[in-house]
């Protein structure tokens, strides 16, 4: 049997990737779940992992890049001594892209499936010319996109990580370092103040400003409580595998 390897980042669509590669290909292949553990994620995205993993029926195994066992974001900002450069963040490509190079050179397979959805054509093209070309596109085979995968994770009775109803566009960390918008930032001092304090006080020590207001960046110890940015997207950015490492105004 051939293996594939799905990637999956505790986010919708590649929750629903999984499922539909099981259901394509589980009878004539070898299918394995892998998730990027990330310290910095909310606790519920773990209880939703479990549900994911139920539904799927089969078991979600775990990668981390050696050097990090902890898969904790902070650690990695630390020992960088950096937290987000217009190349992207160090977390990402360590703690992701890394990990799963590291976990694939003990793990032989011959494809691999992302969460990309029809409405991401885009990003899968890119990744096949940057990185490698045995992906498989399942979702957007089937024209799946973003909102359907909301839908088909609501129709089989599971619920989505509780970050999503508080208002964010995702489910990656809380206080992505990626993100520069004041809107999203200030979102953050509100929902996770003990998270926002964290974030401003090592950005403080890095010397790392996050946050862009009026085309200027500033520390978030700067950031006036009632600046505003563009409004957030609200689930439409999953933070995966796949995340995407050119720093811009993500949300």
């Amino acid at each position: 049997m051939k293996t594939i390897v799905v990637w999956f980042s505790c986010g919708a669509a590649s929750a629903v990737a999984a499922k539909k590669t099981l259901d394509k290909y589980g009878a004539t292949h070898r299918v394995r779940v892998v998730n990027n553990p990330i310290e910095e994620e909310d606790a519920d995205n773990v209880r939703f992992l479990k549900d994911v993993e139920k539904w799927l029926g089969v078991e979600i195994e775990f990668a981390r890049h050696p050097k990090y066992p902890n898969a904790s974001c902070k650690e990695v900002w630390a020992d960088r001594k950096i937290m987000s450069t217009p190349q992207g963040a160090p977390c990402t490509m360590i703690l992701k892209k890394w990990a799963r190079q590291e976990w694939e050179k003990s793990n032989p397979h011959d494809y691999i499936v992302l969460g990309f959805t029809a409405d991401e054509i885009h990003r899968h093209e890119r990744f096949v010319v940057t990185e490698r070309d045995n992906v498989l596109p399942v979702l957007i085979e089937e024209g799946i996109t973003k909102a359907d995968c909301y839908r088909i994770i609501s129709d089989a009775g599971l619920v989505l990580p509780q970050v999503y109803l508080m208002g964010y566009p995702n489910a990656n960390c809380i206080g992505c370092v990626k993100a520069t918008s004041p809107t999203y930032w200030n979102h953050v001092r509100k929902m996770h103040p003990e998270v926002f304090e964290d974030r401003a006080n090592q950005s403080r020590e890095i010397g790392a400003k996050l946050v862009r207001v009026k085309g200027k960046r500033v520390f978030l110890d700067e950031l006036d409580p009632k600046a505003k940015g563009a409004p957030l997207k609200g689930m439409d950015f999953e933070c995966g595998i796949f995340c995407e490492e050119k720093q811009g105004e993500l949300f």
